[in-house]
């Protein structure tokens, strides 16, 4: 399975702004610059996270973006959805009825064996990320990471 790029954008950005004091905020810029990433294409990624609930954005000087819950309560699974969507990558075409090797229909009623086992392999990947929050992200990190990216981030103002 292969992810746009970004869906990675967003999932540091999503960690870098779990890791500000509660109530503070990121521009567009910050984290572009943070990153070196295009700011209007990665605002565009953000503004998903917003109308999927799980950034606020605040307009004005101070303006930026927040988590809109806390990190406990926003999984990997919701930050990718919210930009890639819930579709398996996985699309079963039936070949196995198809060209020289056509299988007659009465032995394909079942549902292919490989479309179910990628079925079962992106359900445990959905799982995984469902399982796994920015706080546990969090937790993971160096205790040195949150200081060091606000200090960071508060020198791109």
């Amino acid at each position: 399975m292969k992810l746009p790029v970004s869906t990675e954008w967003v999932l540091h950005c999503a960690t870098t702004l779990a890791q500000l004091e509660p109530g503070a905020t990121a521009s567009v810029k910050q984290l572009a610059d943070y990153f070196d990433l295009p700011a209007p294409y990665l605002a565009k990624q953000l503004q998903a996270l917003v109308k999927a609930g799980l950034l606020a954005a605040t307009t004005g000087p101070r303006g930026g973006f927040r988590l809109a819950r806390p990190p406990s309560e926003i999984t990997l699974l919701e930050l990718v959805e919210a930009v890639d969507g819930a579709a398996s990558p996985y699309e079963c075409r039936e070949i196995r009825q198809k060209g020289r090797g056509a299988l007659p229909p009465e032995d394909c009623r079942d549902t292919c064996i490989l479309a179910r086992k990628m079925a079962e392999a992106h359900d445990a990947w959905r799982a995984h990320l469902a399982g796994t929050t920015l706080a546990g992200i969090l937790a993971e990190l160096p205790p040195t990471a949150p200081s060091r990216t606000r200090r960071l981030l508060a020198s791109t103002r």
